[in-house]
């Protein structure tokens, strides 16, 4: 059942056409992630669908009914940003509280809700302190407990993990998606951060100034990238992109492998190269290879390096993996 409709939805600030007639279908209790390069136009989409932004044209709806001109307070939506946004005289209870206090909702009501979503975020011996006196992750869990409290039909998170250092980010990754496990509520969560959008997206949006390119699931988005866009977009690291004659060799203007997809070999090696450069990351390496066939390239390998900086090693690519894009960019089957 779709919740939230885009209809030919367009921003245009000044002369710039920031985001160009766009539609999108988004179901309800799905976690839907827009992401993309900076300045990709999917903060200002995600704004448009608060009604922080006014639309230039086109139609949004949710549950069906027209609220392109309704203002956002009227949505039924609730909004976690990037800062925290938080009162620092108040407590957290009375942070929680304040939404609630602004509709005229009567006490009982307003203390039931906040220490339901107090013991969901696990903020219950928290109440009673103020932001300062608390982490970035517990903040950050404050402002996603003031959204609950106001049980919305819909939750928009504007990259909210990206003031964390990258351990927190992991595990308020995994409370997000544990949250959304536990209300079933519809989900937009806006990152830069692919492997963000990877592990927590039923469906992602892969926006590029302003334009779709891909909409899928995160598998979908692996396997069958759309265009040459989405290949190098997603994965870490990125896909290899080959040109030139070793594309034409393979059959197409462009080829792109992923660096798990290249196997360093002894013999019926598709390509001669030298390591010149190895990251060890413990679980996995990633050996950077100079090949005169083929270009740089980036090969992925479990554990610990068996090669050496200077060695002279062979290529074998796994056929079945290769992806193959026309002139334009887009994807051949």
């Amino acid at each position: 059942m779709t919740q939230i409709k885009l209809d030919g939805i367009t921003k245009v600030f000044g002369n710039t056409t920031v985001i160009p007639a766009l539609d999108l279908e988004i179901g309800k209790g799905e976690f839907v992630v827009f992401v993309g390069p900076s300045g990709s136009g999917k903060s200002t989409l995600l704004r448009l669908i608060a009604g922080l932004e006014g639309s230039s044209g086109g139609r949004i709806s949710i549950e069906g009914r027209d609220v392109t001109t309704t203002p956002c307070g009227d949505r039924g939506l609730a909004m976690v940003f990037q800062s925290y946004a938080l009162y620092p005289h108040m407590t957290v209870r009375q942070n929680m509280a304040f939404p609630l206090e602004m509709t005229g909702e009567n006490k009982a009501s307003i203390d039931s809700k906040i220490e339901d979503a107090a013991r969901i975020l696990d903020l219950t011996r928290f109440l009673d302190r103020r932001p300062a006196q608390l982490s970035g992750g517990q903040r950050q869990r404050v402002a996603i407990g003031r959204a609950i409290v106001r049980n919305p039909t819909a939750f928009l998170f504007d990259e909210p993990l990206s003031n964390l250092d990258a351990a927190l980010r992991g595990s308020m990754r995994l409370e997000i998606m544990k949250l959304h496990q536990q209300l079933g509520s519809t989900m937009i969560y806006v990152t830069h951060d692919q492997i963000e959008a990877m592990t927590m997206a039923d469906r992602i949006v892969v926006l590029n100034h302003g334009k779709i390119e891909q909409v899928g699931t995160p598998k979908e988005l692996y396997e069958q990238p759309a265009n040459l866009f989405v290949a190098q977009f997603i994965g870490a690291p990125r896909m290899n992109r080959i040109e030139g004659e070793a594309a034409s060799a393979l059959g197409a203007e462009t080829v792109g492998i992923r660096p798990e997809h290249i196997r360093i070999v002894e013999g019926d090696a598709v390509w001669p190269g030298t390591v010149e450069l190895i990251e060890n990351l413990g679980a996995e390496t990633h050996v950077h290879v100079s090949c005169d066939a083929a270009g740089p390239l980036v090969v992925r390998m479990a554990g610990s390096p068996t090669v050496k900086v200077g060695d002279k090693i062979g290529l074998s690519l796994a056929e079945g993996l290769i992806h193959r894009f026309d002139r334009e960019g887009k994807a051949l089957r």
